[in-house]
């Protein structure tokens, strides 16, 4: 604060100064004040501009309902292993079609340890075949598992083998691989086939704040090429996209926004430069505030 000047005159001549003084005075705290207002609405846009990074679906208006391929079935590729159970009024009739359950070892490798019974499964070979009994080879590459019950079902019926077979098929190799700024990255082995790419990130945890929401990276495996997909969870309009559900052995990928980035290279030592640079700069903004 400014001291008022002492002055050898009349009592008028004070009265001047001071209220010269307090003019001063006050506009150096209006001053102060205005810098402070300035600092805090540079603070509250640069919160709400963060918060927009960081929200999923924010273009969604309440009430809309958008229509999904409910249809849209995971299909059989190469190396698949299905489980594949044929049931039916007569069960003796079946016993030569189902695979044996095998039993397995878990948690232990003593003498003692307990023992897992699991059924068997078929894998598809490099050809897109199975060698299902009695029948022989079933290409089954490209069908999903509601398509190959059906063909199974024909088959048996039609070599009057079963005249009601109930076919049960399941996935027992579905995996998902989840990696990157997520909190628990690593694998998802599924019981079903039908997992949407914000459930897996669900089921790793969620993103972690350093994750980038707008371009989340699902790479596919498909007929001997791999295909990439960017999607963005910020926009509704990932729910249209390929990746939206995904398939047997996709692999996701969170990338980390540049705010971690720039900790990893802090913590490397290669951007020291920045650092002190950021400090001299919040420095000089204190000082200008506050002076």
């Amino acid at each position: 604060m400014l001291q008022a000047p002492q002055l050898d005159g009349t009592d008028g001549s004070e009265a001047v100064e001071n209220d010269i003084y307090n003019n001063i005075n006050n506009k150096c705290n209006m001053i102060k004040m205005n810098r402070i207002l300035m600092f805090l609405i540079c603070c509250a846009m640069v919160s709400c501009h963060s918060t927009q990074k960081v929200i999923y679906m924010q273009d969604v208006v309440d009430g809309t309902i958008e229509e999904v391929d409910v249809n849209r079935g995971i299909v059989i590729q190469p190396k698949d292993i299905l489980s594949i159970v044929i049931s039916s009024q007569s069960p003796e009739l079946v016993i030569a079609l189902n695979l044996p359950m095998h039993s397995y070892q878990a948690g232990s490798t003593s003498e003692s340890g307990s023992y897992t019974q699991r059924l068997l499964g078929y894998v598809v070979d490099m050809n897109g075949d199975i060698d299902f009994p009695i029948h022989g080879k079933i290409n089954v590459v490209g069908k999903t598992r509601e398509e190959l019950s059906e063909t199974i079902k024909e088959i048996l019926i039609d070599k009057k083998l079963i005249m009601d077979p109930i076919v049960t098929i399941e996935f027992m190799n579905f995996r998902i691989t989840v990696l990157g700024e997520v909190r628990n990255p690593g694998t998802i082995l599924l019981a079903n086939d039908r997992i949407t790419l914000l459930e897996a990130l669900g089921r790793a945890g969620d993103l972690t704040i350093y994750g980038k929401r707008d371009n989340v990276l699902v790479m596919r495996e498909q007929s001997g090429e791999i295909k990439y997909y960017r999607v963005d969870l910020r926009s509704s309009s990932l729910n249209q996209s390929p990746a939206y559900y995904l398939q047997q052995n996709d692999v996701v990928y969170v990338e980390p926004n540049s705010t971690n980035a720039m900790r990893s290279e802090i913590n490397e030592n290669k951007s020291l430069g920045v650092l002190i640079s950021l400090a001299s700069l919040l420095m000089s903004l204190a000082v200008i505030i506050f002076k």
